[in-house]
């Protein structure tokens, strides 16, 4: 089985998920953090979803696990927006992005300030590419749109992060 977990048939076993969670979960959880405040459950309900398929999905895995990810996260987010009286709770247990490591090249708080500031939709589409590893065919069926305008949303996204690192680095000169 490749990175990308492509086509598989047959029913969906103890090893076969316990390999998916293993190579995928942190990456799943990574893109849902982005879009709500408990990315953990999204990605557990995903993988329990999977788990109940008779069979596993008829279009390759990883992108149909990105796909119920989102949807899970984004259900999670309204209701925490129609429940007001837990969006104190729920803002305060938001966890960090990344966990900062020596000798990498960009500081992890940076980082977060960055893709904090794009627009949701360019954010989630360089974590989808970026850290999920996914197509521009695949984020583009992910967010509803082309495969170019995917590419164009991370083109504009990454030019937007090169601006803002760019600045960063001259205040700090």
């Amino acid at each position: 089985m490749d990175g990308n977990d492509g086509n598989l048939t047959g029913p969906i076993g103890p090893e076969l998920l316990g390999r998916l969670l293993d190579q995928h979960a942190d990456r799943l959880e990574l893109y849902a953090r982005q879009l709500c405040n408990c990315p953990e459950d999204a990605v557990q309900e995903a993988f329990v979803e999977l788990a109940r398929q008779p069979a596993v999905p008829a279009e390759q895995i990883l992108p149909w696990l990105y796909r119920v990810v989102r949807n899970k996260a984004i259900s999670a987010s309204r209701a925490v927006r129609r429940h007001k009286s837990h969006e104190l709770q729920a803002a305060g247990r938001r966890g960090a992005w990344f966990d900062p490591t020596p000798g990498d090249a960009i500081d992890a708080a940076a980082a977060v300030v960055i893709l904090e500031d794009l627009p949701q939709l360019e954010r989630e589409v360089v974590v989808a590419r970026i850290w999920g590893g996914l197509t521009f065919q695949q984020i583009g069926e992910l967010i509803g749109a082309t495969d170019s305008t995917a590419h164009r949303r991370y083109e504009s996204a990454l030019a937007a992060i090169r601006r803002k690192l760019r600045t960063s680095c001259l205040k700090k000169d």
